[in-house]
């Protein structure tokens, strides 16, 4: 079997088909069996395709919630406030948690999108987020204290005003089955990091 048929066999395991069964299609199929290059290729798939406790650990997330946004355009200055409503749900098989948030911003309709995860291979947690007031994806990772029940994670994301990435920092607070906060931290004109906006999500 080449390289690039194991690789073609290793993502239809990934995809959903047991080892046991590719095995005994294999056979079948009258191909040889595969070099222990091969199944350790197999195996390094599996692992790294397989959700764990980390993955778990985002569970309490799961849920349809009530949403209070609150931003600061500068450290002490005064707050904007709007409401909105978050539906997330696992996907891609208990892999991602996808968060689809309808609500206002500003006064305007507003929409975003959010991919939540844990990456095998990276060992960290990772974020990504879209929404309707821009066309740029924020990619943040991280890790989490079980203890505190919290995710800090960190990104870049697109100053509008300058055209330039700037670094920020977001802290996700389980704080219980029916209440989460999440928090992100960016520089002000200074480079001081500062609380910029606080997300309170209540289960409905």
């Amino acid at each position: 079997m080449t390289r690039s048929r194991a690789l073609v066999l290793v993502c239809s395991l990934v995809l959903g088909l047991g080892a046991g069964q590719a095995l005994a299609q294999q056979a079948q199929s009258g191909q040889p069996e595969m070099t222990a290059e091969q199944k350790a290729m197999m195996e390094a798939w599996m692992k790294v395709a397989t959700p764990g406790d980390d993955h778990k650990f985002l569970d309490p997330m799961v849920g349809s919630w009530n949403v209070k946004m609150t931003s600061w355009e500068t450290p002490g200055g005064p707050p904007t406030s709007s409401t909105g409503t978050t539906e997330r749900v696992w996907v891609l098989g208990g892999r991602f948690v996808q968060e689809s948030f309808k609500g206002e911003f500003s006064g305007m309709p507003f929409e975003g999108l959010g991919y939540t995860g844990y990456d095998n291979v990276k060992k960290k947690y990772t974020a990504t987020w879209m929404d309707s007031m821009g066309t740029m994806t924020m990619i943040l990772t991280g890790s989490a204290d079980r203890a505190a029940k919290t995710i800090t994670m960190s990104g870049q994301m697109d100053d509008v005003m300058t055209g330039k990435p700037i670094t920020v920092r977001s802290v996700t607070r389980l704080l219980d089955k029916d209440k989460q906060v999440y928090e992100m931290y960016g520089p002000d004109k200074s480079g001081t990091p500062f609380k910029m906006m606080e997300v309170v999500y209540s289960r409905k």
